[in-house]
C-alpha cells in the first residue's frame, strides 16, 4: 500500500539557524587564524540580544562581536523594524578556555594518537533517489527555501519577504520504495505588513504557487519535474500572518535543527549537534566521516540505500564499532555484518584520520549552517578573514569534503563489483 513520508526544511533567516550560522562563524575565524583551535560554541539570539557562551583552547584573538553582527547582517536582519539587527543588538560574550579535563583526553604527543572529543553514536546516510544521495523530501524542502531566499535578495518578483521562513514536503511512495508524487507542500515565510489580512493571504499564495514553485521546478532534475503536478496540496502561511518573526518571534539556539541538517528524519541520528564544533569533537566530524562512506557506497553499486553507525568513547582512539543497514538493498550474497567489517579496513575511522582524510581544519563550517550539511556541492572557493590585530588572511578553503566519491573505486575494488 502507499505511504507518506515527510520532511521539513528552515532558512538561514529561521532564529535556530541565526545561532548555528553566528556559531561557526566563530569556528571558521578561530581555524583561519590557528588551525588546531579547540572550539564549542553555543549562541542564543532573541529580542536585541546575541548571547555567545562556550569553551575555546586557541592562540589567536578574535572580534566575537564583528563577527556576531557580520553574520546577522548578512542574513538579513538589517532593519530595526525587525526589532533584531546587526548593527544595533547587543552582543554579549561568556566564552572562556577549555576544560583541561577534556583537552587532556583529545591532544597527545602523537597526531595520529588524538582521541575523540566525546562519547557518543554518529550516523551517516545515502539513497539513490536524488542524484545528491539525498532523501527526496528533505532535498526539495531545501530548494525551496534557497530560492525563496534568492527572492528575497533580488526584491524584484516578490517585494515584501522577511528573512524567516520554513517549509515542509510530504511524498507518497509505492509498495517499492519509489517516490509517486508530491502530496503536500507547506510554505511559512515571514514578511512586512499589509492593510488587508485577507488580500495579504491571497497575495502571498498566489506568488508562491506562481513564482516560486515554478523556479523550484527548474532547478530539480528532469526525472523529479513530473511529481510537481497539479494535485498538489498547498499550505501557505497557514496561521495567517508572519510579521514577527526572527529572533524576535522565537527564541534561538545552536544545534536544534540536527534533522534539518541531516537527512529529514530518514536513517538515523545520534543526537549530537554540528555547529559551533571544531572537528575534534565526534558528533560533527564523524558524522561527516560516516555520511562520506554511506554516499561512496551507494555510488559504488554496493547497495540502494545505507546507513551506517560508529561510536566512540571520549578520550579513546579506536571507535567502539561500526553498524550498517543496507535495508535489503544490496544486491550482492553479502551480510550487512560482513560490509560493516570490509568497511572498517577501507575507511580509517580514527579521529586524526578522519581530520586529515577530510581537510576538516580548514575554515568551512559557514556554509554548512543552513540549508543542511549534507547533499551540498563539494567546491573549492577563496575566503578572507580578519582579526583586530594582525593582517587578514585569504585562503583557498575545499568545501564539504564529504560529498567527494573519492573512495567509489577503492569500495569496488575492496567489495569485487
Amino acid at each position: 500500500m502507499p505511504y507518506l513520508f515527510t520532511s521539513e526544511s528552515v532558512s538561514e533567516g529561521h532564529p535556530d539557524k541565526v545561532a548555528d550560522q553566528i556559531s561557526d562563524a566563530l569556528i571558521d575565524n578561530f581555524l583561519a587564524f590557528d588551525p588546531e583551535s579547540k572550539v564549542a560554541c553555543e549562541t542564543l539570539v532573541t529580542t536585541g540580544q546575541v548571547v555567545l557562551a562556550g569553551e575555546v583552547k586557541s592562540n589567536t584573538y578574535l572580534d566575537v562581536q564583528k563577527i556576531a553582527r557580520d553574520t546577522i547582517n548578512k542574513i538579513g536582519y538589517t532593519k530595526s523594524e525587525y526589532m533584531f539587527d546587526g548593527n544595533s543588538c547587543g552582543v554579549f560574550s561568556a566564552i572562556h578556555e577549555q576544560s583541561e579535563d577534556i583537552n587532556r583526553g583529545v591532544d597527545r604527543a602523537s597526531k595520529d594518537e588524538q582521541g575523540a572529543g566525546d562519547q557518543g553514536m554518529m550516523f551517516g546516510y545515502a539513497t539513490n533517489e536524488t542524484d545528491n544521495y539525498m532523501p527526496l523530501a528533505l532535498d526539495i524542502s531545501h530548494i525551496i527555501l534557497k530560492e525563496l531566499a534568492e527572492l528575497r535578495r533580488e526584491n524584484k518578483d516578490i517585494t515584501y519577504l522577511r528573512p524567516d521562513s520554513k517549509s515542509q514536503v510530504t511524498i507518497e511512495y509505492s509498495d517499492d520504495n519509489t517516490p509517486q508524487r508530491i502530496d503536500a507542500i507547506v510554505v511559512s515565510t515571514q514578511h512586512d505588513d499589509f492593510d488587508s489580512d485577507e488580500a495579504m493571504l491571497a497575495k502571498i499564495r498566489k506568488d508562491i504557487v506562481e513564482i516560486l514553485i515554478p523556479r523550484v521546478v527548474a532547478k530539480v532534475p528532469d526525472h523529479i519535474k513530473p511529481l510537481f503536478t497539479d494535485d498538489i496540496k498547498y499550505h501557505i502561511n497557514p496561521t495567517g500572518k508572519f510579521v514577527i518573526g526572527g529572533p524576535h518571534g522565537d527564541t534561538g539556539l545552536t544545534g536544534r535543527k540536527i534533522i534539518v541538517d541531516t537527512y529529514g528524519g530518514k536513517g538515523a541520528h545520534g543526537g549530537g549537534a554540528f555547529s559551533g564544533k571544531d572537528p575534534s569533537k565526534v558528533d560533527r566530524s564523524a558524522a561527516y566521516a560516516t555520511r562520506h562512506i554511506a554516499k561512496n557506497l551507494v555510488a559504488a553499486g554496493l547497495c540502494e540505500e545505507i546507513l551506517v553507525q560508529v561510536s566512540y568513547a571520549i578520550g579513546v582512539v579506536e571507535p567502539m564499532g561500526i553498524f550498517v543497514d543496507t535495508y535489503g538493498t544490496c544486491p550482492f550474497n553479502l551480510t550487512d555484518g560482513e560490509i560493516a567489517e570490509k568497511v572498517s579496513e577501507i575507511f580509517d575511522m580514527r579521529p586524526a584520520a578522519i581530520e586529515k582524510r577530510l581537510k576538516l581544519r580548514q575554515p568551512m563550517y559557514s556554509e554548512t549552517a543552513a540549508y543542511g550539511h549534507m547533499g551540498r556541492q563539494h567546491e573549492t572557493v577563496t575566503k578572507t578573514f580578519e582579526q583586530p590585530y594582525g593582517e587578514p588572511v585569504s585562503l583557498d578553503v575545499e568545501l564539504f569534503t564529504w560529498e567527494k566519491l573519492d573512495y567509489v573505486d577503492k569500495v569496488k575494488a575492496a567489495f569485487k563489483i
